[in-house]
C-alpha cells in the first residue's frame, strides 16, 4: 500500500504538535510494510503513484484543496481541528484582535492564510480558497474525504457542529513514543518546585498567564521551545515579564527532553485550545503531574488526572500548580498512555482506517 501524506506548508519551519503526529505515524506505519512519503502542500505530487491521500489539519484547508481535488483515488483526513475563537476574542491584543473578535472564526482564519501568503510567502496559494472562502474549503475537504481520523470523539464532535456534515470517522489517538520516553526509566526523582512547559511558545500555548502566575513563587519554571513565527512580540513579552525564577530554553530535539521531564514535578501548558496536547502525554509517560485547560478535547484524554485551571485565571493557575506540586504521581495513569496513547497504537487505527477502505 503506498500512501502519500500531506502537510501545511510550514511542517518542518514551524515545528507543532502536528510536526510530531505525522513523522511518527509515518515512522510506524513504514515499521508495518506501507510505503509512506511526506509531502508539503507546496510539493509536486505524482498522484497515480499512491492507492491513498492522507491530509493533515482541517483547519488549514489552502494547504490541501487543490490536492484532493485532483487525487481520484481513496483520501483520509486527520482533521486535527483546532479552535483558536477562545483565544482570538479574549487573549489577543491590539487592533488585530479587535478585528478578529468582530468577523467571526471563519473569516479570521480566511485573512490569516491570505496574510501568511502575503507575509511569509507561504506556496499554498487557492483559487478555489480565495474566492470561496475558508468555511467552504473546510467543507468541501470534509466531503471529498472517505474518512475521517480525528484524535477524540470530542473533537468529531466540534467539527460536525461547527460545519454541519456528518461523516464517517475513526477515532486516531494521539501517543508517546515508548521507544524514546522509556517504561523503564526511574520517575522518582523529581524537584518538588521544578515546573515546566514544552511547547511551541504563541498566545494560544498561553505561556504568559503561566509566567505571571509564578513570577516570584516558591516555583522555578522552565519555558522550553522557540517562538512561533507569528508570535515573536508574544515571545519578547513572556521574557519581558518573566521574573528571575523564570527561565528559558530554546526548542530541543524530543531526546533532550526526557532529562527536563524526568526532574521537574509538574509540566503545565494552561493553553486557551489544545485537541491533545502531546507534551502532557509525554510529561505523564514521564512521571509529571499535568497542569492544563479544560478547554478543547483535553478532558476526553486526561479525566481526573489532570489539574485544571482556566486559562485566563493567574490565580487558578498558580493554585493548580501548588496542587499539582504537592501530590503524590498516580501511576496508574502513567501504565494506561503506555497502554493505549503510543505511535504504534495511532499506527495500527490508522492502518485499520485504511484497510476499511479498500
Amino acid at each position: 500500500m503506498n500512501v502519500a501524506f500531506v502537510s501545511r506548508s510550514t511542517l518542518y519551519s514551524g515545528k507543532g504538535g502536528d510536526t510530531i503526529q505525522i513523522l511518527r505515524t509515518a515512522d510506524y506505519l513504514r515499521e508495518r510494510g506501507i510505503n509512506v512519503d511526506i509531502f508539503l502542500s507546496s510539493d509536486a505530487i505524482d498522484y497515480d503513484k499512491y492507492d491513498i491521500m492522507h491530509g493533515f489539519n482541517v483547519i488549514r484547508p489552502a494547504d490541501l484543496i487543490k490536492h484532493f481535488n485532483r487525487f481520484k483515488k481513496h483520501k483520509v483526513l486527520s482533521t486535527i481541528y483546532v479552535d483558536y475563537s477562545d483565544y482570538e476574542k479574549n487573549a489577543r491584543k491590539g487592533f488585530v484582535g479587535k478585528v478578529f473578535n468582530l468577523i467571526g472564526a471563519d473569516m479570521t482564519e480566511y485573512l490569516k492564510t491570505c496574510l501568511r501568503w502575503v507575509k511569509n510567502g507561504e506556496k499554498n496559494f487557492s483559487f478555489q480558497y480565495l474566492f470561496g472562502g475558508h468555511g467552504n474549503a473546510v467543507r468541501s475537504l470534509i466531503k471529498a474525504s472517505n474518512i475521517l481520523l480525528p484524535n477524540s470523539n470530542s473533537e468529531y464532535n466540534r467539527l460536525l457542529k461547527s460545519y454541519g456534515i456528518a461523516k464517517r470517522y475513526a477515532v486516531i489517538p494521539n501517543g508517546i513514543d515508548h521507544k524514546l520516553f522509556k517504561e523503564s526509566y526511574d520517575i522518582t526523582k523529581k524537584q518538588k518546585n521544578l515546573v515546566i512547559c514544552v511547547a511551541r511558545i504563541d498566545g494560544r500555548k498561553n505561556q504568559l498567564n503561566l509566567i505571571r502566575a509564578l513570577n516570584d513563587t516558591e516555583f522555578e519554571l522552565l519555558i522550553i521551545g522557540k517562538s512561533a513565527p507569528n508570535h515573536i512580540d508574544y515571545y519578547n513579552q513572556c521574557r519581558a515579564e518573566a521574573k528571575s525564577n523564570v527561565n528559558f530554553i530554546t526548542e530541543v530535539e524530543q531526546e533532550e527532553l526526557i532529562q527536563y521531564y524526568l526532574k521537574a514535578k509538574v509540566h503545565a501548558m494552561p493553553s486557551w485550545f489544545e485537541t491533545t496536547g502531546l507534551s502532557s502525554l509525554e510529561a505523564i509517560a514521564m512521571g509529571c503531574n499535568i497542569v492544563i485547560a479544560p478547554n478543547g478535547d483535553t478532558p476526553e484524554y486526561f479525566g481526573d488526572k489532570a489539574y485544571y485551571s482556566a486559562p485566563d485565571s493567574v490565580e487558578g493557575i498558580y493554585n493548580a500548580v501548588k496542587k499539582a506540586a504537592d501530590a503524590n504521581f498516580d501511576l496508574s495513569y502513567r501504565a494506561l498512555v503506555y497502554s493505549n496513547y503510543t505511535w504504534e497504537k495511532t499506527a495500527d487505527e490508522t492502518l485499520n482506517a485504511y484497510k476499511s477502505l479498500t
